[in-house]
């Protein structure tokens, strides 16, 4: 088992791709502790796993990481049940307003913000203390297409999941010497509500390019929620060790072959944002 002895948090674990990354840890022997806003979707989950793996150790508490004092009781909770951290997953987020942004419901488009970017910034900042006593922290953050590219109608989606990896990348330069990794995982296509949702902004918005490329990926027949679940298994486990400051794709990057270029990947800036000049693209504007 790839973390037996391990203790983690997955946060926004109730459904979807956090509640998979949770059933992916507990079988690979991690302790969970589970965080979401819903106490109703958080016993399912619990009762599910328990289910699946009986000898888990499992803490769930309703938490809202957009509020401050809510995470401070988590954090009471967790220093409690376990005697340090090992993994933080930030998953919890919500895909913010749609629409172009005169007509967003603008309490709805800083709500995105907030917590997507400010409560994932106050999760690492309440739970470093924790991670610091781990052999080898490891903080995972959930990012989005809208980190890599524009996504009209969904301004505030994209503008924090862009933050987060910068943010993500900072923290790695930050944090490198107290051997703790962070790196952002961009998941793919998922087959969720939040998915439906941004199609439902039509090709006029989003682009027919893009609205066909979502279509193509969640036709794949290797679900994308799996990729991704086992990407974070992966960064979080040994073999991800001294892998930080990169947002890598489930989909698309050869994460599986990390491990063997982990000084190359390192010394240079791949997989990281940055800017583009005419040369990257073979353009002379002299």
């Amino acid at each position: 088992m790839k973390l037996r002895g391990k203790y983690a948090l997955v946060s926004g674990a109730s459904r979807g791709l956090g509640a998979r990354i949770a059933r992916r840890f507990a079988e690979e022997g991690a302790a969970l502790a589970l965080c979401a806003r819903s106490e109703k979707a958080l016993a399912q989950i619990r009762r599910r796993l328990l289910q699946a793996v009986p000898d888990l150790e499992v803490m769930v508490l309703p938490t809202d990481i957009s509020r401050e004092k809510q995470v401070d009781r988590l954090a009471r909770a967790v220093e409690d049940a376990f005697p340090h951290l090992d993994i933080l997953v930030n998953c919890a987020g919500v895909a913010g307003p749609r629409g172009l942004l005169p007509a967003a419901d603008w309490q709805e488009w800083k709500k995105a913000i907030v917590i997507n970017l400010l409560g994932t910034a106050y999760m690492i900042r309440t739970f470093l203390p924790a991670l610091r006593r781990s052999r080898r922290g490891k903080i995972i953050n959930i990012s989005g297409g809208g980190a890599t590219r524009p996504l009209p109608g969904l301004s505030s989606y994209a503008a924090s999941k862009a933050a987060v990896v910068r943010l993500t990348e900072t923290l790695a330069r930050e944090l490198g010497s107290q051997s703790i990794d962070v790196n952002a995982v961009a998941p793919g296509v998922l087959a969720t509500r939040m998915v439906d949702d941004f199609l439902e902004l039509g090709a006029e918005i989003l682009g027919q390019q893009y609205v066909e490329e979502v279509a193509r990926q969640k036709r794949d027949p290797l679900p994308a929620m799996d990729r991704a679940a086992d990407l974070c298994v992966f960064l979080a486990s040994e073999q991800g060790d001294g892998i930080s400051g990169r947002l890598i794709s489930a989909a698309w990057d050869p994460w599986k072959k990390f491990p063997r270029f982990r000084e190359r990947i390192a010394s240079s800036d791949i997989y990281t944002l940055r800017r583009i000049v005419p040369a990257d693209r073979g353009i002379e504007l002299e």
